[in-house]
């Protein structure tokens, strides 16, 4: 879907922060569509695609710095509202004529700041003039530039809160879009709303009727195949262009070897049975297995799934009497994981739907959930009248446990992998907490070490479990399972899974980690 669709728009330009996804789920939670755009944008592209306000991220780098990203100074006189945030602001205030220092000493973390002027911006927080904020920067505004006002300030940040007096910019040292600052997604509702004047014309169900007649536009009479992994991502695309397009869609299942324990059985079920959609299932798991003997290197694992589950599509496609569009699952982080702020040294990972495709593809893509966030596609699952057992899955990634067994894959691993899994899936099901737990798995460790089972030395191998919590996959953290929950799961898996001799739990944040391990 273009931006055009959508009246109302916020373009988010970023500059590299850790928190830039986070302002945007804030101003779609409002009801604006609004979109992420690398920094480089021109003032001619930003006027082209006519945002109603203009939302200018953090991010790591100073702008003392000689190489640090830049704005195109020109979108500043285009008439837009313009909010800057910590980086942003300093920005603003270098390149408006104000004066950025280092500061003494970094700020990260709590403040308190004091508002000091009605403002717009600031309009009917809540709670008193005083709120606790998120800090994080290494910089810090010295001197305002000429027409700039003080709306808010703090110990540490004399200009915690600005804007110009004239014209329509504004500038916060704090991040208002974390949950640690109190009334930070009212006053970017204020920006939004207020200052923008944008609608509340950003909703699912707006989202589905738009997306069913840009599908049923670009597909036309043509036929559409799907491929399902078994996550919630294809489930979803499936069933909107289901939706549609009706019967021009046959889903294609590939059983290539690496779902989780009963997952081709469950997707046959939910899919073909609960929602009728015409479903093919290919056993593909030998031509897979082939394909990533000896292969360590996870980007080249991506690579070679993604380019097999292309391959296998137009040869399924060819058998059924050909086909023209392929359906697939990719979501907003996809894309934005996928496309670097700076470029494509510093991208995390390929994602196999969308780096891992083929140059020369005869498929024409169909990607509906594109402009989506992992809660979101859940919503629209909802409203197209998936089960809930179906939308509540865990996130699975496209190349399977490829990617949860470390290093080589082989039929073995495998098979120690699936079975740890399930014990996981049980225990944390059995406990009440799935539907708490963002996602949860295992790891296959190519890491021996030694053991003791049944009086004799053991030198077998180990299994990480990850189980994390978060909104929209961009940011998460390590979940606190009960220790008794922990001990039970190591216990099940060092006695039924043949060849494990020691479980670990990972207790690692995304960032600095991701949440799958490659």
């Amino acid at each position: 879907m273009s931006a055009d669709s959508h009246a109302d728009r916020i373009l988010i330009l970023d500059f590299g922060s850790q928190y830039t996804q986070l302002i945007a789920r804030r101003i779609r939670e409002s009801g604006v569509y609004c979109e992420i755009h690398p920094f480089r944008m021109s003032a001619e592209a930003v006027a082209a695609w006519r945002p109603a306000g203009i939302v200018l991220s953090g991010g790591p780098s100073s702008v003392l710095d000689t190489d640090s990203p830049r704005l195109d100074p020109r979108i500043l006189d285009l008439g837009i509202p313009v909010l800057g945030i910590c980086y942003g602001l300093q920005l603003l205030a270098q390149m408006l004529g104000g004066l950025v220092e280092r500061a003494e000493a970094r700020e990260y973390g709590r403040a308190l700041v004091k508002l000091e002027r009605e403002d717009p911006l600031l309009a009917d927080l809540p709670g008193g003039v005083e709120r606790v904020v998120w800090m994080s920067h290494g910089d810090r505004v010295l001197r305002l530039p000429p027409g700039f006002v003080v709306l808010g300030t703090s110990e540490s940040s004399p200009f915690a809160a600005v804007r110009h007096a004239d014209r329509s910019i504004w500038g916060l040292q704090f991040h208002p879009e974390v949950v640690h600052t109190e009334g930070g997604s009212r006053l970017l509702e204020n920006f939004v709303h207020g200052v923008c004047r944008c609608e509340r014309s950003w909703s699912m169900e707006t989202f589905i009727a738009e997306s069913v007649a840009r599908v049923q536009a670009q597909v036309g009479p043509g036929r559409v195949i799907c491929g399902i992994s078994g996550g919630v991502d294809s489930s979803v695309a499936a069933a909107l262009v289901h939706r549609a397009v009706g019967d021009q869609l046959t889903c294609l299942f590939v059983d290539h070897g690496l779902l989780r324990q009963g997952e081709r059985e469950d997707v046959e079920r939910m899919l073909a049975e609960g929602l009728g959609i015409r479903l093919v299932t290919i056993d593909a798991r030998e031509r897979f297995l082939d394909a990533l003997h000896g292969v360590v290197d996870p980007e080249r694992k991506r690579r070679i799934i993604g380019r097999l589950f292309i391959e296998v599509f137009e040869a399924e496609a060819a058998r059924l009497g050909g086909a023209d569009f392929l359906v697939q699952g990719t979501l907003y982080p996809d894309v934005i994981e996928s496309v670097s702020v700076r470029g494509p040294s510093a991208t995390i990972k390929t994602h196999h739907n969308v780096g891992g495709l083929p140059e020369e593809m005869r498929l024409q893509l169909v990607e509906p959930l594109r402009e989506l966030f992992k809660d979101e596609v859940r919503e629209v699952g909802r409203r197209l009248g998936l089960s809930e057992r179906m939308v509540g899955r865990h996130p699975f990634p496209g190349p399977g446990l490829a990617i949860r067994v470390i290093g080589e894959v082989t039929e073995e691993r495998l098979t120690k992998l699936r079975r740890a899994d399930a014990i996981l899936i049980e225990e944390i099901r059995r406990e009440g907490l799935y539907d708490h737990i963002w996602q949860a798995f295992a790891v296959y460790l190519p890491i021996a070490s030694v053991g003791v089972m049944g009086d004799e030395r053991t030198y077998e191998h180990a299994i990480a479990l990850r189980c994390v919590t978060s909104t929209d996959a961009m940011t998460a953290d390590w979940a606190r399972l009960p220790h008794a929950l922990l001990a039970t799961v190591s216990s099940r898996i060092t006695n039924e899974v043949k060849g494990v001799n020691r479980v670990v739990y990972d207790v690692s944040s995304k960032p600095p980690a991701t949440i799958e391990w490659e």
